[in-house]
């Protein structure tokens, strides 16, 4: 069994398994489509399956693919910790531009789901910092985008665990939010409500 609950930023939600110990280790059910479904209003059709290694203090995103079909995305550290966010990038949203953020680890394993239009990244707090994502398309490089993750506008505020952070050029040279907004990149929230709308049947 896992327990569902939805973050400060409608339609992402964080996941705690119950983990069942004894001498052996640990068993634990880290995804369960039928009570995503149930939280979320439609299954996780899953189309990819991917895994990052990742050094202490390495940040990956921000992160987001155009709607539709866009990409949902259902994460867990399998190995270390890191510290994910899920951005509000949906231009609209009440929560436009505010951020919330989960600790995903190999203690309490939770997980992080994340709806389409959503914007994505973590910072690892341990080294070799593995993590395992569910996603619901397949990668399209024409389709995916990034906003920087120091923008000072959406103020993420990386932890001390994480110690001098480590970036790709590519998430370096990415937009801020403002100018992303600017440049016609980013998700529209009603668009987006849209299409949640079409995945739950109820359009």
């Amino acid at each position: 069994m896992v327990q569902i609950r939805e973050l400060s930023i409608p339609d992402a939600f964080e996941i705690t398994p119950i983990l069942r110990g004894d001498d052996r280790g640990v068993f634990l059910e880290w995804y369960r489509f039928d009570l995503l479904s149930e939280a979320v209003g439609h299954p996780l059709e899953l189309r990819q399956a991917n895994t990052s290694v990742s050094k202490r203090g390495t940040v990956r995103g921000i992160h987001f693919a155009d709607i539709p079909p866009g990409q949902a995305k259902y994460v867990t550290a399998l190995h270390g910790a890191v510290l994910d966010y899920v951005i509000d990038i949906r231009v609209g949203s009440p929560t436009f531009g505010q951020w919330d953020s989960v600790l995903l680890d190999d203690v309490e394993r939770k997980a992080i789901y994340l709806s389409e239009g959503l914007g994505h990244t973590f910072v690892a707090l341990t080294e070799d910092a593995t993590v395992s994502y569910l996603v619901s398309d397949t990668y399209n490089a024409s389709r995916e985008h990034g906003i920087n993750p120091l923008d000072p506008e959406v103020g993420l505020v990386f932890p001390p665990e994480a110690g001098e952070l480590l970036l790709s050029p590519k998430d370096t040279d990415a937009p801020s939010l403002a100018d992303a907004a600017a440049g016609g990149l980013l998700p529209v929230y009603a668009d987006a409500k849209n299409y949640y709308a079409s995945l739950n049947g109820k359009s």
